[in-house]
């Protein structure tokens, strides 16, 4: 049995939709798999439905992006199984909104350099909740300007520091993040740790009682990591997920579907949400 508890689809900025991606888990041999879309929901709640057809667990998810004011660092947070998850609703609204008019501003910048077609971009971005950045590089790939979505041209466009298209945005803060799926009835885990270089975070977060878990298995992990985080989370009572981080040919390397968390890692994460709700 294999598991994959952080999955992206179309609804956000994966490649595949939830039809395809479950078909593909289903020949992967995967039994428990979660719907994490950035800052939407939609895609999770139907999955959860379609994945009793095919004989999937869905987990009910979803990837908050975040900020970690006190460090001046994004940081993402995944929620898992909601009990309420159209209190989370507000929020990916608010989230993507502020994506779309950053999207729309970097769409007029990337014009000025590449003469495509905008509605080439609308094509890729079709069924998303808004345009990410692999959209635009998809439409730059489809009309031959780019050969890989994040290569040379990604990082003249978008790199953070010096990229001549890219537009920040404002994340909201981790704590009132974690605040919300909490009141959602839900278990807020801190996703790739190392990523965004969260370990103070990580800790602080622990400090306060505010972190349920911590993502220690994906594919960017090393074995010290995994080790390192393993032992964190022992130390400090939390639970431990993991998940590929899948994108389909989103991805900046090949991430296949399935992790290497153990077999039990979901009836753990159910088991403490009932002790949680027991109080």
């Amino acid at each position: 049995m294999a598991i994959d508890l952080h999955c992206h689809t179309k609804i956000s900025d994966g490649s595949m939709g939830i039809d395809e991606l479950l078909a593909t888990a289903k020949r992967r041999g995967i039994t428990a798999l979660a719907i994490t879309d950035h800052d939407a929901i939609a895609g999770a709640t139907r999955a959860v439905i379609a994945g009793k057809r095919v004989g999937i667990d869905v987990i009910h998810g979803v990837e908050f992006s975040a900020y970690d004011k006190k460090r001046d660092r994004r940081v993402h947070i995944l929620g898992y199984l909601c009990d309420y998850p159209d209190r989370l609703e507000g929020m990916c609204r608010q989230i993507s909104a502020a994506r779309r008019t950053a999207a729309t501003e970097m769409v007029r910048k990337v014009l000025r350099y590449y003469p495509i077609i905008p509605d080439s971009i609308a094509r890729c971005a079709s069924g998303s909740s808004a345009i990410f950045k692999q959209h635009i590089m998809h439409a730059l790939i489809d009309a031959g300007y780019a050969s890989s979505f994040f290569g040379e041209v990604f990082e003249k466009l978008f790199n953070r520091k010096n990229g001549c298209a890219y537009i920040p945005f404002d994340y909201p803060d981790v704590y009132e993040i974690i605040d919300l799926i909490h009141s959602a009835g839900g278990i807020a885990v801190m996703a790739h740790p190392y990523t965004y270089h969260s370990e103070e975070l990580m800790e602080e977060l622990v400090e306060s009682g505010k972190l349920d878990g911590i993502e220690v298995w994906r594919p960017t992990h090393t074995e010290e990591q995994v080790t390192a985080l393993t032992a964190f989370a022992e130390q400090h009572g939390l639970l431990v997920t993991g998940g590929s981080d899948f994108h389909g040919m989103y991805a900046k390397t090949a991430r296949p579907l399935g992790c290497q968390a153990p077999e039990d890692t979901v009836q753990k994460m159910r088991a403490y949400k009932a002790q949680k709700k027991r109080g």
